[in-house]
Parts: C-alpha cells; sequence; structure tokens
C-alpha cells in the first residue's frame, strides 16, 4: 500500500472537525488534516502502525476528552483505510490563468488545500513570484489559448489575466475545450461584452451561462485576498469537496483498535 487515508466517519457533540474531513498519512508525511492536537497526532501514529502491519481497515471511536484531553468533549468515530496512489488528485485539476496580484492570491489560498492540483498559467516566467508553492505546477505560454487543449477536460478554470483580450480567447478556447467548472474575474460590464462576442463566436447563451462572471462573493470586497477568500470558499463548497484523490485497498485483511 501507498499509506493511510484517515476519515471523520461520524461525530457526537463537539469536535475539532466535520464528517468526512480526511487526511492522507504516509511513512514520511501527512496531508491534510482532521483537526490537529492529540487526536491527529494519535490517527497517525495508528495509521503508521497499519503500515508497518499491512493492515487495510480499521475503525475507532475516540472520546476526546477522557482519552485523548482535547477540550471539545464531543467524541468522533475515525475510518483507516489503506490506499494507493497517493499523488494530488487529477480529479480535481484546477486551471489558474494569470500569476498577477488576484492570481497569487488565489494559488496562496488553494495551494494548501489537499486532492487539488493546480497548473498556474501565465506569458512568461518573470510574471511568476520567485516562491511558487509546493506542489503547484506553473506553466508559461506565449499563447495562453493553445494551452487550454492540454487541460483535462474535467478541469476547474479561473481566468484571472492582465488583458481583456487574453480572458476573452481563454473563455473561446474554455468552452470549445470543455471544462468541469470556469470563473472569469470582472464586472457585470465586461461580462455583457464577452457575452456577445462570445456569442458572436458560435457558442450557445446556455454555454456561455456556464461560465461564472464575477467570481468569488462580490460582498467581500475587491482587495486580492477577498476575492480568493471568495473564489476559493465558493470552488470548495460547490465542486472540490466532492472530488476524492485516492482509491482505498480492500483485501479482507482487517484490524479494528
Amino acid at each position: 500500500m501507498s499509506g493511510v487515508r484517515v476519515t471523520v466517519a461520524a461525530v457526537q457533540g463537539s469536535a475539532p472537525r466535520e464528517e468526512g474531513a480526511a487526511m492522507l498519512v504516509r511513512g514520511d508525511g501527512i496531508e491534510g488534516t482532521i483537526g490537529g492536537g492529540a487526536l491527529e497526532w494519535e490517527a497517525m501514529r495508528l495509521a503508521r502502525q497499519m503500515l508497518a502491519d499491512g493492515a487495510d481497515y480499521a475503525e475507532r471511536r475516540f472520546p476526546l476528552g477522557p482519552a485523548l484531553g482535547q477540550c471539545c468533549g464531543g467524541a468522533v468515530v475515525l475510518r483507516f483505510e489503506a490506499v494507493e496512489g497517493l499523488e494530488r488528485a487529477r480529479g480535481a485539476d484546477l486551471w489558474v490563468w494569470g500569476a498577477g496580484h488576484v492570481g497569487r492570491a488565489v494559488v496562496g489560498v488553494m495551494a494548501p488545500l489537499p486532492h487539488v492540483a493546480i497548473t498556474w498559467a501565465d506569458t512568461g516566467p518573470a510574471r511568476f513570484p520567485a516562491d511558487v508553492p509546493e506542489g503547484v505546477e506553473s506553466v508559461t505560454a506565449a499563447e495562453l489559448p493553445r494551452l487550454m487543449a492540454h487541460a483535462p477536460v474535467h478541469a476547474h478554470h479561473l481566468i484571472l489575466t492582465y488583458s481583456h483580450e487574453i480572458d476573452l480567447a481563454l473563455c473561446h478556447a474554455a468552452l470549445s475545450r470543455g471544462f468541469a467548472s470556469c470563473g472569469l474575474i470582472g464586472s457585470a460590464t465586461k461580462w455583457a461584452r464577452f457575452r456577445t462576442r462570445l456569442g458572436a463566436l458560435g457558442h450557445s447563451d446556455a454555454e456561455i451561462s456556464r461560465i461564472a462572471c464575477p467570481i468569488g462573493d462580490p460582498s467581500l470586497g475587491k482587495h486580492p485576498q477577498a476575492i480568493a477568500v471568495g473564489v476559493a470558499g465558493r470552488l470548495v463548497k460547490e465542486h472540490l469537496h466532492k472530488e476524492s484523490a485516492v482509491k482505498p485497498i480492500h483485501r479482507g485483511k482487517a484490524t479494528h483498535t
């Protein structure tokens, strides 16, 4: 096996994380979190013991106060599943187009999330920060719309470039390629103009309406970080929370602790 996925299977009372929260445990590290603290350390210990023993599945209930000394006072049931293929999920591909202020803020917020593989594209290497977050693939292309052909049809796109003409061409390319979701930065006025021009390029109203513009939560304001928070929240809630990164292994060998 490659590692162990630890999932919060049930919650009773107050707990650090909600049902469905998960982390991946390898022998040399973790990805994600089930809330930190003593519960997470104990889960890591048990998961690594499973790796050492070659066990495939286990469940355990943890009273947080009596057993672990945490102040939450509730209890959680954790599910431990052996998994294979712990790389970031390609089924949750996020393509961020543009490395300006908003692009940098979005990538900074999204990069730490588990199960999200980020491809970050712009027209030249000088447009990216010196410290691209770990796990983010930065790609340069003089003609960004041509790069769209390399994106999976199940990818999520955020179009945030410095040029309205590039933005429009990317919207056209995304509609021609296919996508899971697509968001465009801009005002209602910009989007009205884009809708007209995309219609003239042959796209139907229904197709064009699949692109979200404006993006995020306008009530949070226009600061790049505020835009990033709104965009990230919407993506996670509507799309990425439902997408899984790894496949459990069930070969019949189980431990119950």
